[in-house]
């Protein structure tokens, strides 16, 4: 929080959907640990291993995460705690 603007809500937003984000994933993670990688599924007289559902939405939390993390305007402490912003920012 410190290396963002507290002033403005849509930065403050993205810090609670980012946290809210890496919370989901921990737990994703332990249950993953947890039950292992794989899962025997049992489908009437059939039974098969397959992965473990969470991997997937452990990839689409963890895509979520980056993205975020793209989007936060962090203050730069040599620019009188102002944004930074250079050309490269625009290409």
């Amino acid at each position: 929080m410190s290396r963002i603007d507290t002033s403005n809500p849509v930065e403050v937003e993205k810090v609670g959907r980012y946290l809210k984000h890496i919370e989901m994933y921990r737990r994703m993670e332990r249950t993953v640990k947890k039950e292992g990688v794989s899962v025997m599924t049992t489908n009437a007289s059939q039974t098969f291993v397959k992965s473990h559902p969470l991997l997937n939405e452990m990839n689409k939390v963890n895509s979520s995460i980056m993205n975020i993390e793209r989007t936060f305007n962090f203050i730069d402490d040599k620019n009188n705690g102002k944004p930074k912003f250079t050309a490269s920012d625009l290409i």
